[in-house]
């Protein structure tokens, strides 16, 4: 019975394959993008700061650097961005510009904090291997001080992903996937009519899919991280030509950052070890993928942007 079905499923199947495989790139596609075409139900969902039961609003300042931002970046349309108070340290982003349901940006209530005025930080309320975090203590004081961004930092954390987003960085990431599988598909037709196997037996057929599925996998993996890299180092690069002070800002931005994840590093014991290297980066989930652009290189992009805008200004 098992064994019809499947002679009968085989059989289907070769005849509607292109069918399958374009509906198979549309779900992914969609996929990869659903939470940058509903924004406000997926990604704000998942991200917002609550407070007391609440949503937290964003102050009247962050609104006012947000707006300050979307000029500086060139934004035409204003109101296709929207800001809210995201939970963590760190701004966030979703959304297509040029859909209905526009952008939107997560920025972190420590960006309120200042270096007379701590409340955005302590108001938070941070668990570490089941302990809260005290301010109070020396980790908790350097803890706040990683935490602390001075306005041009957080101008370019800002710029960042209102670039990121403006230039249509999630469709190129929501592609990966379904032009790999393509990929995948045209290339295992490809092998099996260069070798013969198209009517050759079963197992070599078999195994012919399995190695060009494998084939299409490592494919799929290196490209995301190549995407994800390039993706990154174009935000940080656009975001820090705005001006010298966005490219120290950047400097500022992501030496905190490293300095915060060697405090979480030394704060989560055996967990962090495997989490953060010395450095402050983040170790790679997986031992052949990157998945996530190194800091350092990061802050070494924006320290020869720096560089450059420095030595423009002193030969104009």
């Amino acid at each position: 019975m098992a064994v019809r079905f499947l002679r009968k499923a085989s059989v289907w199947l070769k005849k509607h394959k292109i069918a399958v495989l374009a509906v198979s790139c549309m779900g992914l596609l969609g996929t990869n993008l659903s939470y940058h075409v509903f924004p406000e139900q997926t990604f704000k969902l998942l991200h917002e700061c609550w407070s007391e039961g609440q949503p937290a609003e964003l102050s009247e300042k962050l609104c006012g650097v947000f707006q300050d931002v979307l000029q500086d970046t060139g934004v035409k349309s204003i109101g296709s961005y929207r800001a809210f108070a995201a939970s963590g340290f760190h701004p966030v982003s979703a959304g297509i510009p040029w859909l209905p349901a526009g952008s939107l940006v997560g920025i972190p209530l420590n960006f309120d904090s200042t270096a007379e005025d701590k409340k955005g930080i302590v108001n938070h309320v941070v668990v570490i291997n089941g302990k809260k975090v005290d301010w109070e203590s020396s980790e908790g004081m350097a803890l706040k001080e990683a935490l602390t961004f001075s306005l041009r930092a957080q101008k370019f954390a800002i710029a960042r992903e209102v670039v990121y987003l403006k230039s249509g960085s999630p469709l190129a990431s929501a592609v990966v996937a379904p032009t790999c599988l393509a990929g995948t598909f045209v290339c295992g037709t490809a092998l099996k009519l260069l070798l013969g196997l198209s009517t050759g037996p079963l197992i070599l057929r078999s195994l012919c899919n399995l190695v060009t599925a494998m084939g299409g996998l490592l494919c799929y993996s290196i490209s995301s991280d190549a995407i994800t890299y390039q993706l990154d180092c174009r935000a940080d690069r656009k975001a820090a030509r705005l001006s010298e002070d966005y490219a120290r800002g950047g400097l500022e931005f992501y030496d905190k950052i490293l300095f915060r994840n060697r405090i979480f590093r030394g704060l989560m014991g055996k967990q962090g070890m495997e989490m953060y290297a010395p450095s402050g980066n983040l170790f790679p989930r997986h031992w052949f993928r990157m998945k996530y652009t190194p800091y350092t290189y990061r802050r070494t992009l924006i320290v020869n942007i720096l560089r450059e805008l420095q030595a423009s200004d002193r030969s104009a």
